[in-house]
C-alpha cells in the first residue's frame, strides 16, 4: 500500500475539523487534479485519432499497389513480347524459341508471386476442390483405372496462395 495515501481507518481517525479546515485549497487541488485528467483523456483521444486515421492511410496504400509486384514481375514479359513483334523479318525457329522463353519467363513471374499451375497426372483421383469435371467417359473394359479419377486435362488451373484461382478442367472415369 502507498505510504502517501491514507488507509479509510486513518481517514475515520482524522478530526472531521482537520479534514475541512481549508476546503478551498482541497477544490483548488480538485480542480488541478481534474484539468490534469483532461488533459491525459484529451492526448489519449487525439493519439488514437492518429492511429486510426494511420492505419486507414496505410490499408488505403497496401490496397492500391497490392498489384505493384506483380507488374514488376510482367513488365520482362511485356518487354519480350514487344520485342517479338517488333522482328517482321523472323524465321518460324526464331518467334518458336522468343515464344518459349517469353512463357517460360511468364511461368517463374506467376510462381514468384505464389500462383502455381493445378495440372493432375492422368489416373489421379478427382478432387471437386481443384479440379471441375467437364464430363464422365467409360473406359474400356482392358483399361484398368478406378472410377473417379482422371482420365484427361482439358485446361490447367492455378493456385494463388493455396487458394484455387481457376479449377483444372478435366475428365473423369465413370463408374463401370
Amino acid at each position: 500500500m502507498n505510504p502517501e495515501m491514507p488507509t479509510p481507518e486513518q481517514d475515520l481517525n482524522q478530526e472531521p475539523q482537520a479534514a475541512l479546515q481549508d476546503p478551498a485549497a482541497e477544490i483548488d487541488s480538485l480542480k488541478a487534479r481534474l484539468a490534469e485528467m483532461s488533459d491525459a483523456y484529451l492526448r489519449a483521444k487525439a493519439e488514437a485519432e492518429n492511429i486510426r486515421r494511420r492505419a486507414e492511410e496505410e490499408s488505403s496504400k497496401a490496397r492500391k499497389y497490392a498489384v505493384e509486384g506483380f507488374a514488376e514481375a510482367m513488365l520482362p514479359v511485356l518487354d519480350s513480347l514487344e520485342a517479338a513483334i517488333g522482328l517482321p523479318n523472323a524465321s518460324n525457329e526464331q518467334l518458336l524459341e522468343g515464344t518459349h522463353a517469353t512463357r517460360r519467363q511468364l511461368v517463374q513471374a506467376l510462381e514468384r508471386n505464389k500462383v502455381v499451375e493445378i495440372n493432375p497426372p492422368a489416373a489421379a483421383k478427382f478432387d471437386p476442390h481443384q479440379h471441375q469435371a467437364i464430363s464422365m467417359v467409360p473406359l474400356p473394359a482392358d483399361v484398368q483405372q478406378e472410377p473417379n479419377t482422371i482420365v484427361a486435362v482439358l485446361q490447367k488451373g492455378y493456385l494463388i496462395a493455396d487458394r484455387v484461382l481457376r479449377p483444372a478442367l478435366v475428365t473423369v472415369a465413370a463408374p463401370k
